[in-house]
Formats: C-alpha cells, structure tokens, sequence
C-alpha cells in the first residue's frame, strides 16, 4: 500500500492521463507512419518508435499498479508532535549550523527541488518518529551529519 498526499495522487493521475491519451496516440501515429515506408527488417524509425511505445506501455503499467494501491492520507488526522509522512521539518545541522526545510513524502512524490524527499531517504528515517527539540545522527553518502528537529509543521 502507497500512502501520498491528494496532491501526490493528483499528480500521478494527471500524468497517466498524458501518457494514455497524448503520448501513446503519438507513439502510434509515428508506428503506422514508419510502417508505411516500406520493409520494416531495415526501417530505423519503425524499430525506435516500437522501443518508445514499449517503454510507454511500461510506464502506463508501473503508474497503474502505483494507483491501484495508493491511499491518500487524511491531512486533518495529522498531529505535529513527531515526524511522520507529510510532515514539513525545519532542522539545523550542527556541523555547518545551516537550516534546511524538507517535507517527507512518498518516493513517488520526492523533488529535491521542490524539499521533497522520500520517506525511504536515510535522513527521513532518522527523523521518523521524533519530536521538536530531538537531535538526529543519520549516515549518509558523504559521512554521518547531526541534525536538531526545530519545527514540524503539515
């Protein structure tokens, strides 16, 4: 079971609508256009648009399964007194005493850019379960940080 905000699910399902209805009508077009050239053994754009229409298809498949077994969270049921999912964190590390805000997500939904990041992330696991005030040692690619939690809002 996936669990993810509305917005999250929203996402996923706008996106699902592109690939059915814009992309693979596309991918077929250039399929029947290909086809029409001539012999297929040597045709390259038929060879590449049938690739493109797999992976397609694959893409369909993987986001169907993903809302299949989504459920979306309930945000009023979300308290602020530990981190969960959907929980915004305001934290310091203590080793460069800079902050950073992250809001820890589904993995389907994580966007460094956006300060998403997945709850499957190391640093999303350290917090998990902690309160504001708690200091955290998580081990990541570049070495063991420490982070204090100053704020979990939703």
């Amino acid at each position: 079971m996936e669990y993810m905000s509305q917005e999250g699910y929203d996402k996923l399902v706008a996106e699902l609508r592109q690939l059915e209805t814009v992309d693979l009508p596309a991918v077929r077009e250039a399929i029947a256009e290909a086809r029409d050239k001539g012999d297929l053994s040597e045709n390259f754009e038929y060879h590449a648009a049938k690739r493109e229409q797999g992976r397609l298809l694959g893409r369909i498949r993987f986001k169907q399964r993903v809302l299949e077994n989504a459920r979306v969270i309930d945000m009023s049921r979300l308290g602020t007194d530990c981190v969960q999912l959907l929980s915004k964190v305001e934290m310091t590390n203590l080793k460069t005493n800079s902050r950073m805000t992250y809001t820890i997500v589904n993995p389907h939904e994580a966007d460094l850019r956006e300060g998403k990041i997945s709850i499957k992330s190391p640093i999303a696991q350290a917090l998990l379960n902690k309160k504001a005030g708690d200091t955290v040692e998580v081990r990541v690619p570049a070495g063991l940080i420490k982070l204090r939690i100053e704020s979990i809002q939703l």
